[in-house]
């Protein structure tokens, strides 16, 4: 098994199904609201320790009941907490999602204590010594995490560990042309349709991923919710099919879950075609079940859907 840091937020959910978005000044009744544990950062964390591998996730959490919510599946999964920082006076990461019969999800973050990681207790042996690093595009935003974040990227560059950032709508509209500078020499960069065309400006995927290769962003993996994933490299842009399945009742945490099982699977020796197929199929299975960290998407899930790799090439 691998020995894999993740840098992410860990935060609780807090999410409400509506029949419509209230009009502004309006009010909504929910048809039903939860709390869950969620974030980038904790859900990539449970999901590779759900498949087995050796995980640690540097965060930052506030005290109170949130900071053991958001954790709980984390801490159920095996991974190790010990660069998780506690924050005396900020609450712990929380996200409100609003999420309508179509599916849609509307979110409202408050990034709480996880933007404050103490970068100043990073070590470069809590990078060093691992397999690879997965960074959560989120922690590259700003405040003390940000320099945790890029600290990270270069220890792990400088020792030869391998890197994945992940996306996410939110630091793509954040960080805008300050962001691509960042990814510069990491091994692959994971993002949705969405966060695509944010970052090139183009409209088309085709397009888009030129864009991105024009920028020297070449070994990219984009995420295309029922058709699948798109897998870019200098030789190829190939689309492995999406896995077919019923029941789906909420996308929160797929991609996050997609991009832990893409992950875990180039470090068990998979190709990228294969990790691409892997990595659909847990995202799918995870949109089973209410919230991002509910659904347990273990290897013996995953064995029950090893077969071809669907493959198509895109023009």
């Amino acid at each position: 098994m691998a020995e894999i840091l993740v840098v992410g937020d860990a935060t609780v959910d807090q999410m409400y199904f509506v029949d419509a978005l209230p009009e502004l000044g309006g009010e909504a009744t929910a048809l039903r609201a939860v709390l869950e544990p969620g974030g980038a950062g904790g859900t990539i964390a449970a999901a590779l320790g759900r498949l087995g591998h050796r995980v640690a996730i540097a965060t930052r959490v506030g005290t109170g009941p949130f900071s053991d919510l958001a954790l709980k599946h984390v801490r159920g999964a095996g991974v190790d907490l010990s660069l998780v920082q506690s924050d005396p006076l900020l609450q712990t990461s929380s996200v409100t999602i609003l999420i309508t019969p179509d599916g849609q999800r509307t979110m409202i973050s408050a990034a709480g204590a996880s933007r404050y990681l103490d970068a100043e207790r990073l070590r470069a042996e809590h990078v060093v010594d691992r397999d690879a690093l997965v960074v959560s595009a989120y922690s590259l935003v700003g405040g003390p995490q940000r320099a945790y974040a890029l600290q990270a990227l270069e220890h792990a560059k400088q020792a030869g560990v391998r890197t994945f950032v992940d996306m996410g709508t939110g630091a793509v509209n954040a960080l805008q042309d300050r962001l691509m500078p960042l990814l510069d020499g990491v091994e692959v960069v994971l993002m949705n349709e969405k966060e695509l065309f944010a970052l090139t400006g183009h409209t088309s995927i085709s397009d888009a991923l030129s864009g991105l290769q024009a920028q020297g962003i070449d070994r990219v993996v984009v995420k295309v919710g029922e058709m699948g994933s798109i897998v870019v490299t200098p030789e190829r842009s190939e689309l492995v099919e999406a896995l077919e399945i019923d029941g789906v009742v909420d996308t929160t945490g797929a991609g996050d879950v997609y991009t832990a099982a893409f992950v875990g699977a180039l470090l068990d020796d998979h190709d990228l075609l294969g990790a691409a197929w892997i990595g659909n199929v847990a995202g799918a299975l995870t949109a089973t079940e209410i919230g991002a960290q509910r659904r347990v998407v273990d290897r013996a899930a995953l064995a029950l859907h090893e077969h071809a790799v669907p493959v198509h090439s895109v023009p």
